[in-house]
């Protein structure tokens, strides 16, 4: 496999320029950058290059926008927060958002060839598919560590490269299609079902949603889709209905302008007293409570 674009030292492209912050580190096979959007101001992306791009969004939340990587439907998804996403080489990675917090995210440019890849992996000859806004435990913690030796100067420079080994090994894990279509078989949601279930939810969190409505977004059953989305989502489609509307109360509790019972009808709920439970459940404190632990 060939690539064609030419780019010593990729880098995701945001504009207004002025908004963003970098901070960079680099170990033999990848560069991390480090971006902090230093205002709430709508701004934009655009990324293609002959390196793969693994991103890691650590606070991100948009009252607006989309996202696209190509080979894959355009996401309009609201929470981004603990999501990667995998641009593989050669792939187009574009969007924009109006965000709704000072955006937090990581990106680590990996090269196909790296020097330190093990050559029996055939690392560079790998037909990636790309990812959008997916969880992977293993991925998540390795740019954890990854991030946490850029902030610290990448002073361990073996320990370093030994994290992005292990890194483009759990990506080929990843692509390994026959453990693809195992995890179909199990009966979980495909990427894109997953996305647009997602999405719908976070774009209609203060409704009450029908299974029927949501298992006729991707053509399912109420049935199938209930048992499907549980595989998926690791619960129930109310329990994660919920679980989005708690999420996006704790947003607004940083508004302090916003009264509690006005948070809790924008989400959702007909009564305080009901948000107050479901918050608590979920948390351990009253909206109050956490209210008052961000001050």
């Amino acid at each position: 496999m060939s690539y064609t674009y030419v780019d010593e030292e990729p880098s995701v492209r945001l504009s207004p320029a002025e908004l963003i912050e970098r901070q960079v580190a680099e170990w033999r096979g990848l560069r991390a950058e480090m971006v902090a959007v230093t205002q709430r101001e709508p701004f934009d992306y655009t990324f293609k290059s002959s390196q793969h791009l693994l991103i890691a969004s650590e606070h991100s939340e948009r009252d607006d926008g989309e996202t696209s990587v190509e080979g894959l439907p355009k996401s309009t998804l609201h929470s981004l927060s603990g999501k990667l996403t995998f641009v593989p080489a050669g792939h187009e990675f574009h969007g924009w958002q109006h965000p709704r917090v000072l955006t937090r995210v990581s990106y680590f440019y990996i090269d196909p060839g790296g020097p330190l890849l093990d050559e029996s992996i055939h690392f560079s000859d790998i037909e990636f598919r790309p990812r959008l806004f997916f969880f992977d435990a293993e991925l998540w913690r390795l740019t954890a560590k990854l991030r946490g030796e850029a902030k610290g100067g990448a002073r361990l420079t073996h320990y370093g490269e030994a994290l992005s080994v292990l890194l483009a090994h759990e990506l080929v894990k990843l692509n390994d299609e026959p453990g693809h279509r195992q995890r179909m078989a199990r009966g979980g949601l495909s990427g894109w079902q997953q996305t647009r279930v997602a999405d719908f939810i976070d774009a209609h969190l203060a409704d009450d949603l029908r299974l029927s409505t949501l298992a006729g977004l991707i053509e399912l059953s109420p049935y199938h889709f209930a048992r499907a989305s549980k595989q998926s989502f690791g619960q129930s489609p109310h329990r994660y209905h919920v679980g989005r509307r708690i999420e996006r109360a704790k947003t607004l509790l940083a508004e302090r302008a916003r009264s509690i019972t006005g948070i809790a009808l924008a989400v959702g709920f007909a009564e305080t007293s009901s948000f107050s439970a479901a918050f608590r459940k979920a948390t351990g404190l009253s909206p109050r409570a956490f209210r008052h632990g961000l001050e």
